[in-house]
């Protein structure tokens, strides 16, 4: 690794040279384009960022669980270094080249289920998403889509629609796009009757609503994704998802599962639907799966995929070349060094350091996850109210301290943990206890 993997803290956070380029942006790019830490990146790598004032942070970000692999992870770059000196582009719908085709095979033989399937690709994780609801419409020939509490699925019309939580994401931005159905999602820390009763009961009430408000022989798609993101790190209770796609294999429902955020190996699975032997009628993927270039893709039974006609599906820079190579470089590295497993010893480190916080301190109400995707929600002591205080208050002394933290949540109450699958354990254990820190000086 070219970058040492040691936390470096030369200047206050962010530096001045980091301030005076936040002045920059600030005149150039408009307020909506919100900063979550304003330090300006020059290098990255392995478990660190480096900043333009030479502060190196530990990233417990990943870029948004895209760098699951490291930042300018070297089969990455040696794929994409290649390709640019090849051709940069011609647009897979006039002349194909390879590399599109070869990542679509891989999809198709690494997602779950044993199926014949098809893949095409997309440029990100919302398009992913609308793509998939076009797929199922136009097999069933119906309409409404079924989404849940808690849910993020992008940042378009449609799956701006989708997203559950208004704040940022919908606000102002309407009208939204018709046939979009809610339903509850099995949320174990705040189920009313008990995380005991979860499943059974929330799956009860999501087809009950489906079956009165709807009906199910109108139902294109039920989306849904295996760990709620945005959300909040929600695993839905053991035995709520299956029941949800039997429910629409019965009624002839695509199941749709957005493993954008959850896939390629971040959950200690290659897909999070593993876990409970899921197979998704259509999955989409994005994020993780190209190192930090633009890429998604929608991969689904065969005989939903190729029912759309030709030119239905498809955009001008979906499956760049450059993007292909590399999600070959990302797919070589998950295998070779074995990140499946990297990433469930990442859970196995840091879920009982948390636990062990969740004792000693108790704003902390709940800590799930799987794998290297993990969370923490904090309440107000004795209660389950969120305390999206306490979470801002952690999050500004684990940046001050040179540790990335990201928040998510419908209450804005939720601490997420999302290392590069490529941490080295030092700098795990130090990021934990700059985190312990953080909580007791609350």
């Amino acid at each position: 690794m070219s970058i040492p993997q040691e936390r470096r803290l030369a200047t206050a956070i962010p530096g001045p040279k980091s301030q005076e380029l936040l002045a920059r942006k600030q005149a150039a790019v408009p307020n909506g384009i919100g900063t979550t830490l304003p330090v300006f990146v020059t290098r990255a790598g392995g478990g660190v960022i480096e900043d333009a004032d030479g502060n190196t942070l530990i990233d417990f970000g990943s870029g948004i669980a895209v760098t699951n692999v490291g930042n300018a992870a070297p089969r990455v770059v040696e794929r994409v270094q290649r390709q640019v000196a090849d051709f940069t582009h011609t647009c897979f719908m006039v002349t194909p080249y390879e590399s599109y085709v070869r990542v679509c095979e891989k999809l198709n033989e690494l997602t779950p289920g044993d199926h014949d399937k098809r893949t095409f690709l997309v440029n990100s994780g919302a398009e992913a998403v609308e793509n998939a609801v076009k797929v199922a419409r136009y097999a069933t020939g119906r309409q409404a889509v079924v989404v849940f509490d808690h849910g993020y699925h992008g940042r378009t019309l449609l799956t701006m629609t989708l997203t559950a939580k208004n704040m940022p994401y919908k606000q102002g931005f309407g009208p939204y796009a018709p046939e979009v159905y809610r339903a509850p999602l099995a949320y174990p820390f705040r189920w009313p009757t008990g995380p005991e009763n979860c499943a059974a009961e929330a799956a009860a009430q999501a087809i009950d609503m489906i079956d009165k408000q709807i009906g199910a022989g109108n139902v294109a798609a039920v989306v849904i994704e295996p760990i709620a993101g945005e959300g909040g790190f929600i695993e839905p209770a053991k035995g709520f998802l299956p029941r949800i796609a039997e429910f629409c294999r019965e009624n002839g429902i695509v199941f749709v599962a957005d493993e954008v955020q959850t896939g390629f190996a971040r959950t200690g699975d290659l897909f999070a639907c593993e876990d409970e032997g899921l197979v998704p009628d259509i999955i989409c993927t994005a994020k993780g799966i190209a190192g930090g270039l633009p890429l998604a893709a929608v991969t689904g039974r065969a005989e939903l995929m190729d029912k759309v006609h030709p030119g239905g599906l498809g955009g001008t820079y979906g499956g760049n070349p450059l993007a292909c190579e590399a999600a070959l470089g990302v797919l070589e590295t998950i295998e070779e060094e074995d990140l499946v497993a990297r990433a469930r010893r990442i859970g196995e480190i840091m879920l009982p350091r948390l636990e062990a916080l969740r004792e000693r301190f108790d704003v902390i109400g709940d800590v799930r996850g799987r794998g290297a995707m993990i969370a923490i929600e904090l309440v107000r002591p004795g209660t389950k109210e969120p305390n999206p205080a306490a979470v801002a208050e952690v999050v500004k002394r684990c940046h001050a301290e040179g540790l990335l933290v990201l928040t998510a949540g419908t209450y804005g109450n939720v601490l997420r943990f999302l290392p590069p699958l490529v941490i080295p354990e030092q700098l795990l254990e130090e990021g934990l206890g700059i985190l312990e820190k953080a909580f007791a000086g609350l």
